[in-house]
């Protein structure tokens, strides 16, 4: 609903072949379907005529790009995108994407979305070898390892063959050259990257959502573990590592996807959908009118009305202006600051018994205004409190941001208390055995680490630590 949630540190995309349009201005329409993957820098490299040519910079791709930038990028063959997400320790422009070196064997652009396990360990093996990183950015240490292993290998493809099983993550990257685009998938599916195709163009995406907007079809989810090689020849796949359990992070469903998106076969939509309706049969409640928090928490909201008999309505209106996080320089601003995004609608929910229906509660504080907007604002009676995913409990491992156990409130008080603290007249969270049911047709596993604590990837061992009760589907199919 705001920025009191876990973000994703980035989105991905990719286009090889763009013979009927131009590359740059097509990825860059399609940045606007993944922008909600990274708010804080954008960038395009672009392939014009074998010379790679880029611009990134921080803010939203609409602040990044202009016609004068997009004029200077070129018309070129193919392109790669990036939107990212920095923590607040972290520079923004330091690690704005995609990123662009020289090798030996000549240019190289990246884009990268995940987190890797072993960084120390890279990290202090360059050192040890005498190689200068200039960033704490995961990116250039795959890229330096590209780099590196393109010395001993015939293809880029086959060194990156050689760099996944170097790394321990999760991942989904997108590699240009002047003549072919990368795409590669982590073994272990927890982020997600699909195929798609645009006349006779492949484009390369997080989300299938970056493909509607720009009227590309959807082909596949990229196989995790799997490498796709395009050039003009085609394409081609190079499966390294396929594990028989997959753990799609689950929080995609619950919050960080686009709502138009299908992530491994399932509807983002429908599962939150679903989501909604288990949660009006797991925790009914005695009210008028059943409002969602905007935006990913509507489709769930309708599913709980739906279920329920309960009218749905509007009840908070959503200022969409706001874009990036603005300066908050002191504690007044930062609670004025809910209501620059949110205001109650007063003529929906006054004298009402109100049920908001949210995704998640990470830390609360967003919460706790948002009811008390409703009820003082909006004039509501009563305010039930319907979450629509587990208590969030524990802090992501894999390239989430997400706050430290000691600041996630369902880690430090039980649901009466959050109840209390939060100023509402109920509250519920969907169970972990509801929240399993929601994906409908998905064809993965799923990791849920930040509701039962139970972290699939283990950061030394070369295979998942163990299963887990969240494997639902079984593997990917075939090209």
């Amino acid at each position: 609903m705001t920025s009191d949630k876990p973000r994703d540190k980035c989105g991905v995309l990719g286009l090889w072949n763009a013979d009927a349009f131009n590359a740059a201005e097509t990825v860059y329409i399609g940045l606007y379907g993944i922008q909600h993957r990274g708010q804080q820098s954008a960038g395009i490299a672009v392939n014009d005529s074998g010379k790679i040519i880029y611009h990134k910079e921080t803010g939203l791709v609409a602040e990044v790009f202009n016609d004068i930038v997009l004029k200077h990028l070129g018309s070129g063959k193919a392109a790669i995108g990036h939107v990212g997400y920095q923590k607040a320790s972290e520079s923004v422009r330091e690690h704005a994407q995609p990123l662009v070196l020289r090798y030996k064997k000549g240019q190289m652009a990246l884009s990268f979305n995940g987190c890797l396990l072993n960084t120390d360990r890279l990290r202090e093996e360059f050192e040890e070898s005498g190689h200068i990183l200039q960033s704490a950015s995961d990116a250039e240490i795959i890229a330096t390892l590209l780099s590196r292993e393109r010395v001993r290998f015939h293809t880029l493809e086959e060194s990156l063959v050689s760099v996944m099983k170097k790394i321990r993550g999760t991942y989904s990257i997108i590699i240009m050259t002047p003549n072919k685009i990368i795409a590669a998938r982590d073994p272990y599916g927890v982020r997600p990257l699909c195929m798609g195709r645009l006349k006779n163009s492949i484009v390369f995406s997080s989300e299938s959502s970056a493909l509607d907007i720009i009227g590309a079809a959807f082909v596949r989810d990229v196989i995790p573990g799997e490498i796709l090689v395009v050039n003009d020849d085609g394409v081609k796949s190079i499966n390294t590592k396929i594990n028989e359990k997959t753990y799609l992070c689950i929080f995609e469903l619950v919050y960080l996807a686009r709502t138009d998106s299908f992530i491994d076969g399932c509807s983002v939509y429908g599962s939150r959908f679903e989501a909604g309706r288990i949660l009006a049969r797991e925790s009914p409640a005695d009210a008028d009118l059943v409002i969602g928090a905007p935006d990913s928490a509507i489709a769930a909201a309708i599913g709980f009305a739906r279920e329920s008999g309960i009218t749905y309505g509007d009840g908070l209106i959503k200022n969409r202006y706001i874009g990036r996080t603005f300066i908050q320089p002191s504690q007044s601003l930062r609670e004025l600051s809910v209501r620059l995004k949110l205001n109650a609608m007063r003529s929906q929910v006054e004298n009402k018994r109100v049920v908001l229906v949210e995704d998640s509660i990470v830390r609360g504080t967003t919460t706790r205004h948002v009811v008390q907007m409703l009820k003082e604002s909006g004039g509501a009676r009563e305010v039930h409190m319907r979450v629509c995913s587990p208590p969030v409990k524990f802090p992501c491992e894999y390239g989430i941001d997400t706050p430290d156990a000691n600041t996630l409130i369902a880690n430090l008080m039980t649901a009466d208390q959050i109840k209390k603290e939060i100023g509402a007249d109920s509250i519920a969270f969907l169970s972990m055995d509801g929240l399993l049911k929601t994906p409908v047709g998905a064809k993965c596993g799923f990791c849920a680490a930040c509701f039962d604590g139970r972290y699939p990837i283990d950061r030394e061992r070369d295979e998942p630590a163990g299963s887990t009760d969240t494997d639902i589907g079984a593997r990917h199919g075939g090209l």
